[in-house]
């Protein structure tokens, strides 16, 4: 199964909203779904509300750039990273001075390439070219035009973000051609990418359909399995392990989205990029700031360092972990603020990582954090490029983070040293055998959806060796009886506008086969409560971008089957943070939106308190808790219902187009 995090309060709710807020945790099983014993233990969470201190807690950082008792700014704390012992400055963050390219990371272009090279994959182009049957139409020219590119970006690669920039224009794709598309942004990635795609052939068309918005989506490339996995299913399944009756509680964060740029009393309501900014403003009335952005943050902000405070506050009290630590916590990906990528860096990113890995060891009483990277987690869309790409300098951008990141990890005790060179060798995907019998695998699902260097070789399903190491993962686990928890930040399924569609669809099949007891068997040709194999849990956002309530959730879960007996979701009501605003004695109120069991377990006939969540239950139901209950979402009916639940019931992109509605 995977883990994935969202802002839903749902598990396999009517799940919704972009998958960049959105991780991804799934379960999956080597064991049938547990048989009902004796009733499990209390769930041990007497508090339901608890309100944090107003103030900022001042002691969580030793030192500070500013004041941190000031309610008219946020704290700037000074933040030195144990890995390169740097000093990170103050114009990092500082929101009065946010800058407007990132001149500081190497932003590097392909080299030259002999003619004969040249010659040959204009041959190779032309071939694909004459072969299509789709030069008739708008789509046909965005293919073409890519054929231009193509080769002028092979030979004279430093004119590439020009001709990317006259792109932008001539398919009017954005009002900010010049900017997005120059060489200190995305003109050296297009540059990078198109030199080294089949531009005539599936990728050139896959970009011409997500970028350009001109081609149709082409369908599914065909799978070819044969010899993939290395034993056939288990004819009969082993036998389910028994219940232990003894639960173990589980943190699932995701989406924090922390903004060390957010600037108090800016605009909340902005017209354009993320709101409060001080570089930021509402085109209709730019002058007069008619909605002043809260000091705990507001629906179209991320998360201020006041409201991530308060939320790690409260949830050791509210989840009764203070003198009972969480047995171990999930986050599932998305650390940083949703800046444009001209306004990112690499050290920004980095930021972001040693900030929220040190709050959340030092403030979550947790046991290990099994934490994997989220879409935002990168400085540019060349952070996810994979194995089959030699491109010059990529290593210092994109696999340097991922050599920073893993070290992190090590250096706060989550990861031992042979999983975090793992973890550097695959993208910061990486496997961990607990002692207690479950294995956890987290995945990298960025080099599964659609950022700039995914759409090279699409028709390899695994161009990164990623899916090929889960199977190999998988496997071993299987051999040794273990269970599987598999945990991403990008959603396989839901919908179709960010997972690919042949990545997903090879997820789709390993899940099959390895999890004997949502993801259905067959490919998902029927979807019935016998067939459902496993179940995907996506988990709230910290943030409230875009219109959403910050929220957070716990499971239960047996400690001998780790199967999720319940699961709590708390929420925070973003719409009344402005009346905390100059005041010191309250912060934002956290409140227990529901009980999973308790909210739904009714429904289910000859469902005891015994039997878990699993993917036959939520085969039985429909969730409308999308939300955490936010005033700026509306009720989800009629076609939405259908859309929704065949779309939570799919688990890879492949299945919703081709099933549901859009």
């Amino acid at each position: 199964m995977w883990t994935k995090s969202y802002k839903y309060q749902v598990e396999r709710d009517c799940l919704l909203a972009p998958s960049f807020r959105m991780a991804l945790l799934v379960l999956s099983a080597f064991v049938l779904p547990s048989l009902t014993v004796a009733a499990a233990s209390a769930s041990g969470f007497p508090t339901t509300v608890f309100t944090a201190d107003g103030k900022f807690p001042t002691s969580i950082f030793s030192k500070y750039y500013n004041d941190p008792t000031a309610t008219s700014a946020q704290p700037q704390p000074i933040i030195s990273d144990p890995v390169t012992h740097e000093i990170y400055p103050l114009e990092l963050t500082n929101p009065d001075d946010i800058p407007t390219t990132d001149t500081k990371d190497p932003h590097p272009l392909p080299a030259p390439v002999s003619s004969a090279k040249l010659l040959q994959s204009a041959i190779t182009q032309l071939n694909s070219i004459a072969n299509s049957t789709i030069l008739d139409t708008d789509c046909a020219k965005c293919v073409a035009s890519l054929e231009v590119a193509k080769f002028l970006f092979l030979a004279a690669p430093s004119q590439g973000p020009a001709f990317a920039i006259e792109l932008c224009n001539v398919f009017d794709l954005t009002s900010t051609c010049s900017q997005t598309y120059g060489p200190n942004d995305m003109g050296n990635v297009v540059t990078q990418v198109y030199a080294q795609a089949d531009v005539g052939g599936l990728d050139g068309q896959m970009i011409c359909q997500n970028f350009f918005g001109v081609c149709p989506l082409p369908p599914t490339t065909p799978l070819d399995l044969t010899g993939w996995f290395a034993k056939p299913k288990p004819n009969p399944l082993p036998t389910p392990k028994k219940p232990s009756g003894k639960r173990l509680k589980v943190l699932h964060l995701s989406d924090f989205h922390l903004d060390p740029r957010y600037a108090t009393v800016s605009h909340a309501s902005c017209t354009k990029g993320l709101c409060c900014r001080a570089n930021n403003f509402n085109t209709s009335n730019p002058d007069h700031i008619t909605f002043p952005a809260p000091r705990f943050g507001s629906y179209l902000c991320d998360t201020p360092y006041a409201l991530g405070l308060a939320a790690l506050e409260v949830i050791p009290v509210l989840a009764n972990t203070k003198d009972a630590p969480f047995d171990f916590m999930i986050f599932t990906g998305d650390l940083v603020s949703h800046d444009s990528d001209f306004q990112l860096s690499r050290e920004y990113v980095e930021y972001a990582e040693v900030v929220l890995y040190d709050l959340f060891k030092r403030t979550l009483l947790s046991g290990p954090v099994y934490a994997t990277l989220g879409n935002h987690d990168s400085y540019s869309s060349g952070q996810a490029s994979s194995n089959s790409f030699d491109a010059p300098g990529l290593t210092n951008s994109a696999g340097g983070n991922y050599d920073h990141v893993a070290a992190l990890w090590e250096d706060e005790g989550w990861l031992g040293d042979s999983v975090v060179q793992a973890a550097k060798t695959h993208y910061a995907a990486y496997s961990v055998q607990r002692s207690d019998g479950l294995r956890v695998i987290s995945l990298n699902t960025n080099l599964c959806k659609n950022n700039f260097y995914n759409y090279i070789d699409m028709t390899n399903p695994d161009v990164s060796g990623m899916l090929r190491m889960l199977t190999d993962e998988l496997q071993e686990a299987e051999d040794a009886g273990e269970r599987v928890w598999i945990i991403g930040h990008v959603l396989s399924g839901w919908d179709d506008s960010d997972p690919l569609l042949n990545p997903t669809n090879l997820f789709y099949q390993i899940v099959d086969r390895y999890s004997p007891h949502i993801f259905y068997a067959n490919n998902g040709t029927v979807m019935n409560a016998e067939n459902a194999l496993t179940t995907a849990w996506i988990t709230p956002s910290i943030t409230p971008l875009t219109d959403l309530n910050s929220g957070f959730r716990v499971y239960e879960i047996d400690s001998a089957t780790f199967d999720i007996m319940d699961a709590y979701t708390w929420f925070s009501d973003v719409n009344s943070y402005p009346e905390l605003d100059n005041q010191t004695q309250f912060g934002p109120t956290f409140e227990l939106e529901y009980s999973t069991r308790e909210t739904y377990g009714q429904n289910i006939p000859g469902w005891t308190d015994s039997d878990p969540l699993n993917a036959t239950w939520w085969h039985l139901i429909f969730n409308n808790l999308q939300f955490k209950n936010s005033i700026n979402t509306p009720p989800c009916t009629g076609d939405c219902i259908n859309s929704t639940i065949c779309s939570m019931r799919s688990g890879s992109a492949s299945l919703v187009v081709q099933n549901c509605l859009s």
